[in-house]
């Protein structure tokens, strides 16, 4: 038995190699022409603060109107139909630009939509959320918002397929640690 455990670690290595590369996808954002801002519950009031850093591939600054919307996977949506201030120089290049907003409470954000009208273009690198009933959140970017259509990301869906690839993660891992013990 100890003459095979030689040939076995490579093997057990590699899994957890394989096991760790799992974790590491990148998620893109995306295209939503199907978001409705319309539906807005309006169940008390919280605060949020939302910090959007401008990437340094960006144009110089943008005048195009930019909107935000964001909530968790109750309906509770939080709309700012403008961000955008040029007289204020917000969203320049390599700039973060913070903003206190004030909207209907949520719990755990899993959704953001930029939404992007006029000829300048412009390319946020992050937002970061963080609010009273959610941890903070960060949505990576770095890529040109298209004109006229919400651009960002639901993760909603994927929460509780996130929980139970963890769950099977942690068992494999256990799996592995019992036969390695068993070997030696």
């Amino acid at each position: 038995m100890k003459k095979a455990l030689p040939s076995l670690v490579p093997l057990l290595v590699a899994s957890l190699f394989l096991l760790s590369d799992a974790e590491t996808t990148t998620l893109k954002p995306r295209a939503f022409e199907s978001f409705n801002v319309s539906y807005i519950q309006n169940l008390g009031s919280c605060s949020y603060s939302v910090i959007i850093t401008t990437s340094c591939s960006s144009s110089v600054y943008t005048r195009d109107h930019i909107s935000l919307a964001f909530g968790d996977a109750y309906g509770n949506q939080i709309y700012v139909p403008r961000l955008d201030d040029p007289s204020t120089r917000t969203f320049e290049r390599c700039s973060s630009d913070s903003f206190k907003i004030k909207g209907p409470c949520a719990y755990q954000i899993c959704y953001v939509y930029l939404y992007r009208s006029g000829p300048d273009g412009w390319t946020p690198e992050t937002v970061m959320i963080s609010g009273y009933n959610s941890r903070d959140v960060s949505f990576y970017y770095n890529t040109y918002i298209p004109g006229d259509v919400w651009y960002g990301f639901d993760l909603c869906h994927s929460a509780s397929s996130s929980q139970h690839q963890s769950v099977r993660r942690w068992f494999t891992y256990a799996i592995l640690g019992i036969v390695l013990c068993a070997l030696l």
